[in-house]
């Protein structure tokens, strides 16, 4: 009967082994904040909905139509991170002013808002600056250098 069985060695001596680990590094070289993206996008999923969480769709119907397209864009974010991160990374920036407008968006969006809006927008939106920063500054980080 024929041993078909490979021995087990170590990769090392292959001949395409260098090769193989530059593709690898390059292949995971943007995933630096991979936990971050889930976060990112629970964050603009309940930024989405948050109006129908904190029940204000009656009294602030412009924030209503404002919190759903801007929860949208941070999910949207949150996808493209995973999907092309190391392109997506660039727009971490966007996702800080994105945040900044959330902190303030009561008062220029809204008529008139109680705390409960406030606390929920100014929240949604420290928490966007916060992982947007983070984003940003491990793009900075794992950038080639040249």
């Amino acid at each position: 009967m024929a041993n078909v069985s490979h021995p087990r060695g170590d990769i090392a001596s292959h001949p395409d082994a260098p090769e193989m680990r530059a593709r690898y590094d390059r292949m995971l070289g943007g995933r630096d904040v991979a936990l971050v993206d889930g976060p990112v996008f629970l964050l603009g999923l309940y930024c989405a909905v948050s109006p129908w969480i904190v029940h204000y769709t009656t009294s602030q119907p412009a924030l209503v139509t404002h919190n759903l397209i801007v929860g949208i864009a941070i999910g949207l974010l949150a996808l493209g991170f995973t999907a092309a991160p190391a392109r997506m990374y660039g727009l971490s920036g966007a996702m800080c002013a994105l945040g900044a407008w959330m902190i303030v968006a009561p008062w220029i969006v809204g008529t008139n808002p109680d705390a409960g809006v406030i606390w929920n927008n100014v929240i949604i939106g420290a928490l966007t600056v916060m992982l947007g920063t983070v984003c940003a500054a491990t793009a900075v980080r794992s950038a080639p250098k040249s």
